[in-house]
């Protein structure tokens, strides 16, 4: 399965915890495409610090909630505590935006993630790296949903990926 994960923060070193949960997702797969790294500005919420977003696929034979498992695992190795509040600052987030084409409903999982149209920081970088894959909940582009998306907040490469 391709499992297609983001990652973002906006406290602390930024650039270094990206990478370093990047390379802590690495267990439970190989690599295939990486965006650039992106200055994206906080949605849905207020804060001076902008936040640093990536997007990474892996090819993995794990089950959708075993990658939910080692994401949650990873943001707590890193430091982020959950506050219950859904948008805030943080040192790191892993979401799971897609598992290849599949549909995810239960009460830890949801994919595709049920925001990501919605949000220009989501959108650019996966544009970057899979402009043609097909949404398999609203059957569109991911450039055709870039197209369509009324957010204008800054979604800014600033570094090419370099894994």
């Amino acid at each position: 399965m391709l499992v297609t994960l983001i990652f973002g923060g906006n406290q602390g070193d930024r650039k270094a915890l990206i990478g370093e949960a990047i390379t802590e997702m690495s267990s439970i797969g190989k690599i295939k495409h990486c965006s650039s790294l992106y200055e994206t500005a906080p949605w849905g919420f207020e804060s001076p610090d902008s936040f640093y977003n990536q997007i990474v696929t892996y090819e993995t034979n794990l089950l959708p909630e075993e990658v939910l498992n080692k994401c949650q695992a990873t943001e707590q190795k890193l430091g982020r505590v959950r506050t219950g509040s859904q948008f805030c600052s943080r040192t790191i987030d892993i979401d799971i935006l897609f598992c290849d084409s599949q549909i995810i409903n239960t009460t830890r999982l949801t994919v595709p993630h049920p925001r990501l149209t919605q949000r220009n920081f989501v959108l650019t970088p996966l544009k970057e790296i899979m402009p043609d894959f097909i949404h398999p909940v609203i059957h569109k582009t991911i450039t055709t949903l870039f197209m369509e998306c009324e957010d204008t907040l800054k979604a800014e490469a600033i570094e090419k990926c370099r894994i």
